[in-house]
This record gives C-alpha cells, structure tokens and sequence, in this order.
C-alpha cells in the first residue's frame, strides 16, 4: 500500500519561509505526479503545485506562482515544496498527494489522486 508522510510545517511570520517534504514508499505501481494541496476548514482543497517526477515538469497555481517551489530528490524518493514570502493567507493544512500522472489542464483537481497523506500545518501570522 502507497505511502505518503509529510513534514516541515509550522509556524512563520509574513514574510518567512518554509520548507514542506514529501516522502513516498511502496507505491503498487507508477506515481509519476505527486502535488501539494492544501485546506482551511471551511474551504475546498486547493492545489498548489505539482510536479511530473519524469521530466521534472512542474506546474503552479496563481496564488503560488514566483513564491513556491516545488522539487524532488529521485534517491530519497521525496518531494519538497519551498515556500518563501509567506501570507497570512498562506495558513492552510498542507497535503502531499500523488496519482499515475499529472495533466496541466486538472493537476490541481485532487480527483484521482490515489495517496494522500496525513497533512502539516501551516501558520503564518502578520
């Protein structure tokens, strides 16, 4: 059974940076997209960013475009999001998430991600 662990969360002040992993195991067959989504109760899920493990092919949503950074390291089998000039607004539930692959028309759309992790909390005061 795929599995997702998440960490790296926590707390910041605007401005701050931090940086959320992703480790993966024992997925049954081909994950070649794993995404970072994240939710405010309350809210629906929002994708944030993605990424293709082959080619390295990423993709962002508007609100972190230029201040997120999504990244992989292929021996650890970990996806990373760096997250730099952090909002207020940025205090969500973050989850990594993976499926078979990522299309740039629905990455963000979190149907068919099979694996979701637990999550990691994010908080950003002003």
């Amino acid at each position: 059974q795929g599995h997702l662990v998440e960490s790296g969360g926590g707390s910041v002040q605007a401005g701050g940076s931090l940086r959320l992993s992703c480790a993966a195991s024992n997925f049954p067959f081909v994950t070649n997209c794993v995404a970072w989504f994240r939710k405010a109760p309350g809210k629906e899920r929002e994708g944030v960013a993605a990424i293709r493990r082959l080619p390295g092919s990423t993709y962002y949503a508007d609100s972190g475009q230029g201040r997120f950074t999504i990244s992989q390291d292929g021996a650890k089998n970990t996806v990373s999001l760096q997250m730099s000039s952090l909002k207020p607004e940025d205090t969500d539930m973050y989850y990594c998430a993976a499926r078979f692959e990522c299309y740039s028309d629905s990455w963000s759309s979190e149907n068919d991600y099979a694996y979701w992790g637990q999550g990691t909390q994010v908080t950003v005061s002003s």
